[in-house]
């Protein structure tokens, strides 16, 4: 077993750190503030090369994996500007077109994906279904050599700054009546797709929708791999989805606990810092020590997916860890803060509501400890 990054690794923290450094907490708090997307610094990592790490060099990409990738999102919010749409467009779409997407569809996607000049978001989630993603009810049917597609999806991530949907829809039933699902790229300006903005209390750069989708027709070639297969092809990129949100929740907890030890150590009462007393200090050791802990397991994920061994269980178990040490790292800086940890001037309280949200999504920790209860114990299934 080695613990210890490559060089070519650290090489790759470090750099993305420098090229996220310029923007950092005060750029990321106002864009949120401000529900506007963070696209200058998409852009700036985009140039780089590291929006792309993950994708295939004969597109333009890094070549590398999602060991990479999860580094670029944990550096970017280590740095205090944590970018959700990675999760979707590049753990999730840019590793499905890339895996399961004909020539042509790769062609057609992957180079805008590895410069950072186009994004693909996710469109799964509906209203009625829930965590049962056999009871979607976004149906595709074929006409000819066009798909109609009908339904309703919620809470879809940036499609106002997309140029297409991964879009998860039913295309008919097996003898047991589940759903069978297939993929599909529609472009987000689609003739009968109507995208209305889902408000939500959380401050964040990325937007929130609900899309409808009324007799909205692509050809029969935005069918992403096999029809009636998608089911199979979610699941490749759902474990990266956590893993990514995990890195992202260790690299927030980073900055959380950076903030608030500067706090501590220059923030004097009575004579001396306020980190001296194990009151203020103790709850950011704890945090610390949580926050390494989950890098670890988001570590030990990210390697199984890349050896293509079994990461079910350690992907979640990444998510659950750093979305909980993000939630009390972020908790033990405001409280470090005192009245201050609220105050407009610090910018705290986004990222605090960032880690709250990442609890619950892209899965909820009720759902990880029922898969850890069945897959990690051998309990009864509950759902």
């Amino acid at each position: 077993m080695d613990f210890v990054e490559t060089d070519e690794h650290r090489d790759l923290r470090a750099a993305v750190g420098k090229v996220s450094a310029p923007f950092g907490g005060a750029y990321y708090v106002d864009h949120a503030r401000r529900g506007e997307e963070c696209t200058e610094l998409w852009h700036a990592l985009g140039d780089a090369g590291y929006v792309g790490v993950a994708v295939p060099e004969a597109y333009g990409g890094g070549g590398g994996g999602l060991v990479e990738l999860a580094m670029v999102c944990e550096e970017t919010a280590a740095q205090g500007a944590p970018i959700l749409l990675l999760l979707v467009t590049h753990a999730i779409s840019a590793a499905v077109i890339a895996e399961y997407g004909t020539p042509e569809q790769c062609q057609e996607w992957l180079p805008g994906l590895a410069s950072g000049r186009e994004k693909v978001v996710f469109a799964i989630t509906e209203p009625g279904a829930g965590s049962n993603t056999h009871q979607l009810a976004t149906t595709a049917r074929r006409e000819g050599e066009e798909w109609v597609i009908r339904g309703e999806k919620y809470y879809i991530s940036g499609v106002d700054d997309a140029a297409a949907l991964l879009l998860v829809a039913r295309t008919g039933r097996d003898e047991r009546g589940n759903a069978q699902l297939s993929l599909f790229l529609v472009p987000t300006d689609a003739p009968g797709l109507q995208k209305t903005p889902l408000p939500v209390d959380v401050m964040l750069p990325e937007k929130q929708f609900t899309l409808h989708f009324d007799d909205v027709r692509v050809p029969a070639s935005a069918l992403v791999g096999d029809e009636g297969q998608g089911f199979r092809q979610v699941f490749h990129g759902l474990n990266p989805e956590r893993i990514t949100g995990a890195a992202l929740c260790v690299g927030i907890a980073r900055y959380a606990l950076a903030r608030a030890a500067r706090y501590a150590n220059e923030r004097e009462v009575w004579g001396r810092p306020i980190g001296a007393h194990q009151g203020v200090s103790h709850p950011l050791a704890k945090a610390r020590i949580e926050t390494e802990l989950a890098a670890l397991m988001t570590r030990k994920a990210a390697w199984l997916h890349e050896q293509g061994l079994p990461a079910g269980e350690e992907s979640n178990m990444a998510k659950y860890a750093a979305a909980e040490a993000a939630i009390a790292a972020t908790d033990a800086a405001m409280q470090t803060h005192g009245g201050n940890g609220v105050a407009a001037e610090f910018g705290l309280l986004p990222y605090w509501g960032l880690a709250r949200l990442l609890r619950i999504a892209p899965v909820n920790r009720e759902m990880i400890l029922n898969f850890v209860a069945q897959h990690g114990l051998g309990l009864p299934r509950s759902y």
